[in-house]
């Protein structure tokens, strides 16, 4: 394991509350590593295999998680949440409460002294048909409206029962195509937007460092479902992946 000390720290896809405790413990040993070396922290999308702000009634079981970003911040290391399809309802909780720096959709920013441009990547692309048709049905105030009519207990219940993701311990992801198309899509807005340096996305679960071009990059951190990877930049430096062995 590379060390951390002054990067910039991208991580995704952790999906804490369907994967095994063992793993939010090791997540948690990770952000304890990023306070004490790193200077910035970028989660990429789906934190939570389900978040959703209910005003102040706030999902228990990632307790342990929260403290230990609000942590961080407290120990100014910035930490930037992107929401994922997973968890893009996220507000006043996540940054008054916790602390982050929270963007439901596509946030354009610098990481490592390089600009960049990060989103998660559900519905990027001409081939992710099924996540822009549930992006723009899961994403529509009347529809996030309606959702928080219902009682918590209900949502949290609904929301595990839809969720995919214990199937994404065993699926050979490669195979969907997904982590193709993420892929030209950031091949094509590199190629059209020649002051993007990064584009960084999540989703896929597939780690990817891709030098599209001299100096300019396709990020995927890839997941904590079965990689545990993540990504470190440093100003002049080629971006570098990562594996979290909690050694």
């Amino acid at each position: 394991m590379v060390t951390m000390d002054g990067a910039d720290i991208i991580a995704s896809d952790q999906h804490l509350g369907a994967v095994p405790r063992s793993k939010e413990r090791s997540f948690i040993d990770f952000l304890e590593e990023v306070g004490a070396r790193a200077r910035s922290l970028l989660l990429v999308g789906d934190l939570f295999d389900f978040w959703f702000e209910y005003g102040p009634v706030i999902h228990g079981r990632h307790f342990r998680v929260l403290t230990a970003l609000a942590d961080l911040v407290d120990a100014g290391v910035p930490v930037t949440l992107m929401g994922g399809n997973h968890d893009a309802w996220g507000g006043e909780f996540l940054r008054e409460e916790v602390g982050v720096a929270f963007y439901p959709d596509t946030l354009r920013t610098e990481i490592g002294g390089r600009s960049a441009l990060v989103t998660h990547g559900d519905g990027v692309g001409r081939g992710d048909l099924k996540y822009r048709v549930l992006k723009s049905i899961l994403r529509n105030r009347i529809t996030t409206t309606a959702f928080r009519l219902l009682h918590p207990e209900i949502g949290l219940r609904l929301a595990g029962a839809v969720s995919t993701t214990e199937k994404k311990f065993d699926a050979d992801l490669g195979a969907t195509g997904r982590g193709r198309f993420i892929e030209e899509w950031a091949r094509e807005t590199l190629a059209s937007d020649p002051s993007l340096e990064l584009v960084i996305c999540g989703h896929s679960h597939i780690p990817a460092v891709v030098e599209v071009d001299d100096g300019r990059y396709y990020l995927n951190a890839g997941d904590w479902i079965r990689h545990d990877s993540y990504i470190t930049i440093r100003e002049g430096e080629p971006p570098t992946l990562q594996r979290w062995t909690n050694s």
